[in-house]
């Protein structure tokens, strides 16, 4: 994920605005971090570079 999407991602919870908690890096893309909900604290995954943005009860039923 590059750092830029920041400006279009929400959450999809309540559409306010995201924090980014980056844990790995490999040159401008983001491999793995943690997007954190402004509002309701809500956290997604970014994982191999991918936000997942599912609500939390869609997040348990996706195979990996």
């Amino acid at each position: 994920m590059k750092e830029s999407m920041m400006d279009i991602l929400c959450c999809p919870m309540d559409k306010a605005d995201l924090e980014l908690e980056v844990d790995r890096e490999d040159d401008d893309e983001i491999i793995s971090g943690t997007l954190t909900c402004t509002e309701c604290g809500e956290a997604y995954p970014i994982e191999e570079g991918v936000p997942n943005m599912l609500p939390p009860d869609m997040r348990d039923d996706v195979p990996a």
